[in-house]
Order: structure tokens, then C-alpha cells, then sequence
């Protein structure tokens, strides 16, 4: 972990290079998805058994990808009850924090004229879920219960199942989550299925979920045919932490991101030099006391960076302009800087809101924008499974007081069938 004064010449190419961090584009990656893509969209089901045996090494007949109730009922019995019981609890919180960004359907009169909006739920949404490096339930419930909360009628997901199938946290968080249709496929291939459908899975309104970069480029492309969320990249985190902060748990919390992805990327931004390299300590120590010691050498190694700056309001201007997936302010009085943050997907306030209570049990969404789109994405919601129409009801007297007005700004756009088509009601 490299650690860089702002009085280094390095220090501005340093932070630019973060900040300028982004989901790869283009190129041979998007070459192969728009393959996969057309493949499916042509040939369907044919297709995604194909690509399954290519890339996951698995081979099922289209009458295999869908688990059956039975098989989620049996993954029941391969975990622990005190796992299940973890399972329920985080479903409980996150169902209670997306009851609150609840909307309704709400409407006013304004001189005799009805306006509004109404709101009502997607009728199908598709969950994508990861697999591979490890399993996600966490991620089944973040996406699947505001879907649920939100009145989608169909919740659809798609994960790959590998050799050794899909993992039973898995198969128990979609049951715990309410998920209509679990299927065994991933990559391109599943996104395809979800956006045009085939024999075996009908089509989804909008797509959700993390992916790796060949799903996140897929979501790219298909969108405009559906919805999706965002297009997520790796894990971040950026720790902003005083001359008072606890170095062993920085170090700590910048692991905790950084064991997700080797492109995950964590940094620390602090007043206090001594700190810096105190962490940087820690990290090397604690590192070798931790599973995924591979994958955290490579993050580590290529991603992680401490600033040491001079100030706190510096410190959060930094923060700003990288613009973080998860912001940490380990720091006295935290909520004094809560104003000054610009550009975060989550905020972690205070010395013991680890971002790890938020991945998993605290409530909020953890599916949240990467890659400095925190500038304008906001975290997955309730508002992400529903959609909103406009309305306008107009009486024949309401109408005759607007319609001079209406039929001015239409000669100005030299629209004149707009004018007339007033005119017509009164003619």
C-alpha cells in the first residue's frame, strides 16, 4: 500500500488516477458480450446451454435450469439453523428500510384541474447474482426484498450453479427473500435470457446485481430493451480517519473491501503521517491471518493508497473528487462533515459503523455505484422496482382558461395541430 503526502509531486496524478477509475469499456470485451448476446437473442435456449458447458463447465438441458421447490427445500437441511436464523434477521432489516422509501400514488387539485402521479410496481424483474469466487446471499436479499416490498409480481434470478451447484445460502436467501423462479445460469448468457427470453424463461422488465465486467458490459448494451440498476464495477472503499482513529481497525475495514475483487479498491485519507504508516502496517500483519490472502495481495498490491493531507475539510474535498462506493469517517464528531459530503454511495459515521454491518444486516442497500458514478447514481431502492405515470384531468371550463396559453407556446414551437386540437373542443 503506497502512502502519498500531498506535498509529494506525485500526490495530484495519484488522486486523478483514482478518481479516473471506471468499469472497462470497449474493446475485445464488448466484442465477445455482443456475440453472446446476438446468440441468444437468435437461438435461445440452444445458445445458453451452449455458452454454460464454455464458460461454466456445466452441462444441463434446457428442463434443468430452473431449480425446483424441492431442491431449495433440501438446501434447508445443508446449512446450519444459527446461518438461517443470520439469513431471516438481515431480511427483517432490509425489509423494514425499504418499507420507508415507500411512494403511493398521489394526487392535488389545482382550480378545478386533477394532477398527479401514480405509482405501480415492474411486472418482472431479473436478479443477477454472482457466483464463482464465493457465494452472495447477502446479495439475493438486498436485491430481491425491495422487489418485494415494492409489489413486482414475478422476481426472477439467475446465478451461476459450477460443478458443485448452486451454493444452499444461496437457494435459502431467495426462499427467505420471496424469489419467484431461481435459475442455474450466468454470465452474458443469463443476462440475454432475462432481456429477450427463451422457451424455457420468459423476458424481465429490468436487470439488477452485480456482476463481473463481461455482465456489467452486458447490462450495458441491453439497456434501452430493459431497465437495469447500474453498471457496477469492483468494491470500493475510502476511509477518511484522524490522528485519534484506531489503526488496527482501519486496516481492518480496508481489508474487508478489498477481500471482494483483486480490482477492488480501498483507500485511506488522513491527517496524520504516523497513522498512514501504522496502518500500512497493520494491513501486512493482519493479511496473513486472512483466508483470501491471494486475492488481497493482488488488491492491495495494484489499488491501495493512502493520502496524508493537512487538513480535515482537505480530506473531504479529496473524497469528493474520488467520489467512493463506501465513505468512512472515522473521526471525532463525525456528522459536523456530514454536509460537506458531495459524492458517496453509502456514509459510515463514526469509529464503530464498520462498512460490514451495512453489507450485511444494517438495513440500507449495499448494492451501491462504483467507479466515481456516486457523482450521480444513487443506491439500489425502492424506487428502482417501480415506475411512475403522470396525471392530468382537465374539465372542459378548466381547459378554456389555459388554452390562449397553450396556443401561444404553440405558434412559438410552430406546432399549430397542438393549437387546434384545443380549438377543436370549443369549436
Amino acid at each position: 500500500m503506497k502512502v502519498i503526502a500531498s506535498k509529494d509531486r506525485a500526490f495530484k496524478g495519484m488522486v486523478k488516477r483514482v478518481a479516473a477509475r471506471s468499469v472497462p469499456q470497449g474493446g475485445a470485451v464488448e466484442t465477445a458480450v455482443k456475440t453472446i448476446l446476438k446468440a441468444v437473442e437468435r437461438a435461445g435456449d440452444g445458445a445458453v446451454v451452449r455458452y454454460t458447458r464454455k464458460f461454466d463447465r456445466v452441462t444441463l438441458k434446457p428442463a434443468q435450469f430452473r431449480v425446483s421447490p424441492e431442491q431449495v427445500k433440501e438446501a434447508y437441511y445443508q446449512i446450519r439453523k444459527e446461518e438461517g436464523d443470520a439469513l431471516r434477521y438481515a431480511a427483517q432489516r432490509i425489509m423494514a428500510f425499504h418499507e420507508r422509501q415507500r411512494t403511493k400514488t398521489w394526487m392535488y387539485q389545482d382550480n378545478g384541474a386533477t394532477l398527479g402521479q401514480v405509482v405501480m410496481p415492474l411486472d418482472a424483474v431479473g436478479l443477477y447474482v454472482p457466483g464463482g469466487k464465493a457465494a452472495y446471499p447477502s446479495s439475493v436479499l438486498m436485491t430481491a426484498i425491495p422487489a418485494k416490498v415494492a409489489g413486482v409480481k414475478r422476481v426472477v434470478m439467475c446465478t451461476p450453479a459450477g460443478k458443485g451447484g448452486i451454493s444452499p445460502y444461496v437457494l435459502v436467501a431467495a426462499d427467505i427473500a420471496g424469489v419467484d423462479e431461481v435459475y442455474r445460469i450466468g454470465g452474458v448468457q443469463a443476462i440475454g435470457a432475462m432481456v429477450y427470453g427463451t422457451k424455457t424463461i420468459r423476458p424481465v422488465d429490468k436487470i439488477v446485481g452485480p456482476g463481473n465486467v463481461y455482465v456489467a458490459t452486458a447490462k450495458r448494451l441491453i439497456y434501452g430493451r430493459v431497465d437495469i440498476d447500474m453498471i457496477a464495477g469492483p468494491s470500493e472503499l475510502l476511509v477518511i480517519a484522524d490522528e485519534a482513529a484506531n489503526p488496527v481497525h482501519v486496516a481492518a475495514d480496508l481489508l474487508c473491501e478489498a477481500e471482494h475483487d483483486e480490482e477492488a479498491q480501498v483507500c485511506l485519507v488522513t491527517t496524520s503521517d504516523r497513522l498512514a504508516k501504522e496502518v500500512v502496517r497493520q494491513i501486512g500483519e493482519q493479511v496473513k491471518k486472512l483466508a483470501r490472502q491471494k486475492v488481497l495481495a493482488k488488491s492491495i498490491g495494484r489499488h491501495a493508497v493512502a493520502f496524508v493531507v493537512g487538513t480535515m475539510d482537505e480530506a473531504i474535498d479529496l473524497a469528493n473528487e474520488i467520489a467512493p462506493e463506501h465513505l468512512e469517517l472515522a473521526v471525532d464528531r463525525p456528522f459536523d462533515y456530514l454536509e460537506k459530503v458531495r459524492h458517496a454511495g453509502a456514509l459510515f459515521l463514526g469509529r464503530y459503523s464498520s462498512p460490514a454491518v451495512a453489507d450485511y444486516v444494517a438495513g440500507p442497500n449495499h448494492v451501491l455505484p462504483t467507479g466515481g458514478t456516486a457523482r450521480f447514481f444513487s443506491p439500489l431502492s425502492f424506487d428502482d422496482y417501480v415506475k411512475k405515470s403522470n396525471i392530468i384531468a382537465y374539465s372542459k371550463e378548466e381547459l378554456m382558461k389555459v388554452k390562449d396559453h397553450i396556443a401561444r407556446i404553440a405558434q412559438m414551437e410552430g406546432l399549430d395541430a397542438h393549437a387546434k386540437s384545443l380549438e377543436s373542443r370549443f369549436s
